[in-house]
């Protein structure tokens, strides 16, 4: 009965959603859209069904009611439109964006740190250096990403694919197993604590991910306000440098692993490094092979792209035996992955495809009149982060709903747009916090198998919460000082 239950709940979603009239200003076709997506949102939280094929379930839903959910009347009027071929562009349009090759390409980097033995060696040194005490551990993953962060814009090749593919050997040395009970002695901690410190790092850089550069340049076409590296750098450094010393903290107490560490424990790392010799020759080409992806992914953005280099080095991977290619067939985390994000990634889309996020941000913006530029800004601010829900990607939300949010506030008279710019934009990394799709490296880490989906949500919304409220608190004056 329970189960009739669950499962009966995400098409009760959408169907109730759907007997309700539309709201005024929003087209039929766009309403029943939503109720669609919203139905597959209520499957992924209540996850009565694995991820993936609650993803395929709601594209295949538009793809068949495409007439009537996707396209608008004047649409399908308009002479040589050709509904078939127009829908299914559509639903496969999610499998050829670059960031889902790149994720699916990050669980592949892990692989080959599993079975050359090159991740284990990592994990075991990192313990052996910082693995008296769980919460140095944390401060060591940290770390990590903040000196990668400026040079590495993007956050699926930066934490995705470099420092998950070394983290994920860690847990099991403290004999914490992923899709087991005993993931909460450490992995869980571990992971949540990795995939929280990069949507910081994200928002710290200009370069720390590849929607910046873009909200960017949407700022300058659209409001005229320029900003530098240097000034998003300075705008950005109170708050992502106290919420980095503060993070493993916060999550330590929030999410607490059971296992706070030993000094036996880096003494047995010790050991275990020594029974393991020197470096194979799989290790060694496997460092090599990063160490290229990773110069690449810092230093070759004008030339290759992130995923391309990711593609090529897992080519080689297989190419000098690092791993075959029946382990890749065999890795159903990463095929599972891979479909889960492409249908969300095209779900996505078809949110801003029917006209529903620009009707949203503008009625909202409609209920700013009257406000005071500072508190229209803050709230603004806010509607721009949670509307992040309806999104599987920061490049897509920026595209949709940045240009919309600067033209609402421009309107507002007494408004600082550059102070106003910089507050939207600033928000880009962190809302990645939110939701198992929120931003690239998240599907990575919620398919690690130590942060079930229950706690990826209730997690996602209590740190989206702290994250964008000391965001406020430190951004707001900071800005107004700056601005």
């Amino acid at each position: 009965m329970k189960f009739t239950w669950r499962l009966l709940v995400p098409p009760g979603v959408a169907i109730v959603l759907a007997l309700i009239p539309p709201p005024a200003g929003l087209p039929t076709h766009a309403w029943y859209y939503f109720a669609i997506f919203a139905g597959v949102i209520a499957g992924l939280i209540i996850e009565n069904l694995p991820g993936a094929g609650v993803g395929l379930i709601g594209v295949t839903l538009v793809m068949v009611l495409a007439p009537y959910v996707l396209f608008s009347p004047e649409q399908l009027a308009k002479p040589g439109f050709k509904l078939a071929a127009e829908s299914i562009r559509w639903g496969l349009s999610g499998f050829s964006n670059a960031t889902v090759w790149l994720i699916f390409a990050a669980f592949m980097f892990a692989l080959g740190y599993e079975k050359s033995g090159l991740g284990k060696r990592i994990a075991l040194q990192l313990v052996k250096l910082m693995g008296k005490r769980t919460l140095t551990l944390g401060y060591a993953v940290v770390i990590a990403d903040l000196i990668l962060a400026p040079f590495t814009p993007s956050n699926t090749a930066r934490s995705g694919g470099t420092i998950y593919p070394v983290i994920r050997n860690l847990p099991v040395l403290y004999d914490s197993k992923p899709n087991d009970p005993s993931a909460r002695r450490m992995g869980s901690y571990l992971m949540w604590l990795a995939i929280s410190a990069t949507t910081i790092t994200s928002s710290m850089f200009l370069t720390g991910q590849a929607p910046n550069p873009l909200a960017v340049e949407l700022v300058r076409k659209t409001s005229n306000v320029e900003i530098s590296w240097m000034q998003w750098f300075t705008a950005m450094a109170p708050f992502g440098i106290l919420m980095l010393l503060i993070l493993p903290l916060i999550v330590y107490v929030l999410y607490p692993p059971e296992v706070k560490g030993g000094p036996e424990v880096p003494a047995w790392a010790a050991k275990e490094l020594e029974k393991q010799g020197g470096m194979t020759r799989q290790e060694s080409l496997l460092g090599g092979l990063v160490l290229i992806a990773l110069s690449l992914w810092i230093g070759g953005g004008s030339f290759i792209d992130a995923t391309t280099v990711a593609i090529v080095i897992v080519s080689l991977m297989v190419f000098l035996r690092v791993v075959t290619w029946d382990d890749i067939l065999a890795n159903k985390q990463a095929w599972n992955t891979l479909i889960w994000f492409g249908t969300l990634v095209t779900l996505a889309s078809g949110l801003s495809q029917v006209g529903f996020v620009k009707w949203f941000a503008q009625v909202l913006g409609a209920h700013m009149a009257g406000f005071s530029p500072l508190l229209a800004m803050v709230l603004l601010t806010l509607m721009f982060f949670f509307i992040h829900y309806m999104f599987a990607s920061a490049t897509a939300h920026a595209t949709a709903v940045l240009p919309v949010m600067l033209a609402v506030g421009s309107a507002i008279p007494g408004i600082n747009m550059p102070q106003f710019a910089m507050m939207l934009c600033g928000t880009l990394g962190i809302m990645g916090i939110l939701t198992p799709y929120a931003t690239g490296a998240s599907p990575v880490y919620y398919g690690s198998g130590y942060l079930p989906s229950a706690d990826y949500w209730r997690l996602g919304a209590i740190f989206g919460v702290i994250f964008i409220g000391a965001y406020l608190l430190i951004g707001v004056p900071w800005f107004a000082m700056l601005y």
